[in-house]
């Protein structure tokens, strides 16, 4: 029986791996919500991933296993979680004092 380091998941495994801010490969992509050549929105087993930058293009896409290439200046990567009651609470009352 080959050793596990804990409880299996089905979840699929998602890496991000740059190189140079000019080439990017990213797994366990759900979805491609929308991109053009300055924005990508991707939905990953992480939560939703925008990445901006220049003369962005897509280089590979296999839906089957949820992987994504890009290639261009690449200038921010941000995970995008939809908050919770308590922090949807906290920030509106922040913004509103």
């Amino acid at each position: 029986m080959p050793y596990s380091n804990g409880p299996r998941t089905d979840k699929p495994e998602h890496e991000v791996t740059m190189s140079k801010r000019e080439t990017l490969s990213i797994t366990g992509v759900r979805h491609v919500e929308s991109f053009d050549n300055q924005e990508f929105l991707l939905e990953t087993v992480e939560g939703y991933l925008s990445i901006k930058g220049k003369q962005l293009q897509m280089v590979n896409l296999d839906v089957d296993k949820g992987h994504v290439s890009l290639k261009g200046k690449i200038d921010d990567l941000l995970y995008i979680d939809e908050p919770g009651p308590q922090e949807a609470k906290g920030l509106f009352s922040k913004l509103f004092r």
